[in-house]
């Protein structure tokens, strides 16, 4: 029997990111969506949609409810609020149904960027020193100028501008206050590591791979910072959009790429990454490389992903990409199975998913 997948993903709504400008990210997911059911249907399986809005509750019971042998994940969280992303991996986990990417716990790990870069610090693995502000704790600020001021818990390069890194006190304050009344929680302020900016994609579970490594590369005028802004995520008039571009493979000598690629893949081993994951990296002056975030299930769009740009540079086409993370999510959870000491007397035959497991490994 053909295995039955249903795609999971956030459905757009009004949220507070419409009001600061930033509604194309949440529609982005959107892209994703329609190009990995085409690709599900080009490979075989029957596909349906489940779209996923609040209430919590509701949102649960339609994955209770489902009738699916495996959920691909493109769920990013309720539309302005990132920490409900977890929301599937958790509940499908309970159910006994496979899910692609990473588990809840290290979705939830993963957004909250200072609790990772403690972790990355305790590690040895390299990251910018950081502290966590608000307009009551600025006294408090005692890092090297420039800082970057970024939310704690966002993605999509939501809340970065060109003016996100500050060189003086009343910037820095200008930004802690936005960032705070803007998004929930504190500014993450971090020493500002202006070098090359890389990013590797890590595909495995208990044993990984790491893609071929991606350059960010900027063509900005000198007074404009290069940094990865929402514009340039998101806006095609921007001139941050247009002046911002990936090369792949990136243009380095073995041993940066040895050195990024062993950077990448110790972040996700220290997070507990399974599926696959996007490390972003810079390395400044003296060629040390720095973890700037640890992301989660990246972007799946065709056009716009670093993961697809990475897995087609290891010769993978975009229906074979779509293929190994199933094959991944079959694979975590077969292991899962097989080392729940109560499920051996049941393993008479396998089931549908192990054999659909089976033959996706002979692809």
């Amino acid at each position: 029997m053909r295995m039955r997948i249903a795609i999971a993903y956030n459905e757009p709504y009004p949220s507070h990111y419409d009001a600061a400008g930033e509604e194309k990210a949440v529609l982005g997911v959107l892209q994703a969506v329609a190009a990995v059911h085409q690709t599900l249907l080009d490979l075989g399986y029957y596909v349906t949609r489940l779209p996923l809005v609040p209430p919590l509750g509701q949102a649960r019971s339609k994955l209770r409810s489902l009738d699916a042998d495996l959920v691909f994940n493109l769920f990013e969280g309720f539309c302005g609020h990132p920490e409900t992303e977890a929301l599937v991996p958790e509940a499908l986990s309970e159910l006994g149904v496979p899910c692609t990417g990473c588990s809840g716990q290290m979705l939830r790990l993963a957004l909250d960027k200072a609790k990772v870069k403690v972790l990355l610090k305790a590690a040895g693995i390299p990251t910018a020193d950081f502290q966590l502000l608000n307009h009551h704790t600025l006294h408090m600020f005692h890092l090297s100028y420039p800082c970057i001021v970024k939310p704690r818990a966002e993605d999509a390069s939501h809340g970065l501008t060109e003016k996100s890194v500050v060189s003086d006190f009343a910037s820095l304050k200008r930004q802690v206050e936005l960032i705070t009344e803007s998004y929930e929680g504190n500014a993450l302020v971090e020493e500002f590591i202006d070098g090359r900016e890389f990013n590797a994609t890590v595909l495995g579970n208990s044993q990984c791979t790491v893609l071929p490594v991606s350059e960010i590369v900027y063509t900005l005028p000198p007074e404009m910072t290069r940094i990865l802004t929402f514009a340039s995520k998101w806006e095609p008039d921007s001139l941050y959009y247009r002046s911002t571009g990936a090369v792949c493979p990136a243009e380095i000598n073995a041993e940066a790429q040895e050195r990024i690629s062993q950077t990448a893949l110790a972040a996700c081993r220290l997070l507990g990454v399974q599926g696959y994951a996007r490390v972003d990296m810079r390395m400044n002056q003296e060629g040390q490389v720095y973890v700037l975030e640890v992301n989660p299930n990246p972007d799946l769009s065709p056009d716009l992903s670093g993961a697809v740009r990475q897995a087609q540079a290891a010769g993978m086409s975009y229906s074979q990409f779509i293929e190994k993370i199933i094959q991944l999510a079959l694979e975590k959870r077969y292991n899962e199975i097989k080392d729940t000491p109560h499920v051996a007397q049941r393993q008479a035959g396998p089931d549908e998913n192990t054999a659909e497991y089976a033959r996706i490994q002979r692809l």
